[in-house]
C-alpha cells in the first residue's frame, strides 16, 4: 500500500521536499492536541484529542517514509534534498516533544519536553557530523526517531485505555523520561561507532 501511494505521488506534480515539509504540519496538530487534551473535562473530547496526536505521529513517520520513495521512484531528487530530509524532521522532533511536555500538565513537564527535543536533536547533529568526518551515517539506536515515536504512540494509547481507570499522565510520564534517557545513550552510542570507525580508518590507511 505504501508503495503504491508513493508511486502515485511520484506520478503528480508533488515533490519530496514538498512532502519533508508537510510532515510539520501533522507534528504541529500534535502539538495543540496534546496541549489541551487536559483542558476538557469531557473524556470523549480528550480521548478524540489524544488520538489526533496519535493520527499526527503516524502521518509523520509516513512522510519520512515516502518522501525518499517518491525520489527515487519519480526520479525527482534535488541538490538540496538533504536539507529538505533533515530540518523538517528537527522541527517536528521539537513540536512532537514539546506537546507531549505540554500534555502532561506542568512546567517540569514543559522542561522535560524541551530536554526531550535537545537530546533528539543532538543524535541527528552527531550523525550528520559524523558524516561530515567521512563516516556513514549511523542510524542506529537504541533510541533512534521510529523507536522515540513507537513508545510516544504506545503511551498515547495506553493514555487513552487509562481514561477509563483514572490512571492519570503515568504513562507520558514514563514515556518522556524514557525518550531522554534513550536519546542520551543513542548520541553516546553513535559517537562512538564515529570514534571507532575514524580509528579503524586511520589505521588501515597506513
Amino acid at each position: 500500500l505504501i508503495v503504491r501511494l508513493a508511486k502515485w505521488l511520484s506520478q503528480k506534480n508533488i515533490t519530496p521536499n514538498q512532502i519533508s515539509l508537510f510532515s510539520i504540519q501533522p507534528a504541529f496538530i500534535a502539538m495543540i492536541a496534546l496541549a489541551f487534551w487536559q483542558i476538557s473535562t469531557h473524556l470523549s473530547v480528550q480521548i478524540i484529542l489524544l488520538a489526533i496526536a496519535i493520527v499526527g505521529i503516524q502521518l509523520r513517520l509516513l512522510c519520512n517514509l515516502i518522501d525518499g520513495m517518491v525520489a527515487i521512484e519519480g526520479g525527482k531528487v534535488t541538490p538540496a534534498g538533504e536539507l529538505f530530509n533533515e530540518v523538517p524532521d528537527r522541527v517536528s522532533d521539537t513540536l512532537f516533544f514539546v506537546g507531549l511536555g505540554l500534555s502532561l500538565g506542568s512546567p517540569m513537564g514543559l522542561a522535560l519536553g524541551l530536554l526531550a527535543s535537545l537530546f533528539a536533536a543532538f543524535t541527528a547533529y552527531i550523525r550528520v557530523l559524523g558524516v561530515s568526518m567521512g563516516s556513514p551515517a549511523f542510524f542506529s539506536g537504541p533510541f533512534a526517531k521510529q523507536h522515540r515515536m513507537a513508545l510516544m504512540t504506545i503511551a498515547l494509547f495506553g493514555t487513552i485505555i487509562g481514561l477509563f481507570f483514572n490512571a492519570g499522565t503515568v504513562l507520558l510520564w514514563g514515556a518522556i523520561i524514557i525518550i531522554i534517557a534513550g536519546s542520551f545513550i543513542t548520541a553516546l552510542h553513535r559517537l562512538v561507532q564515529i570514534y571507532r570507525f575514524k580509528n579503524q580508518e586511520a589505521i588501515l590507511s597506513k
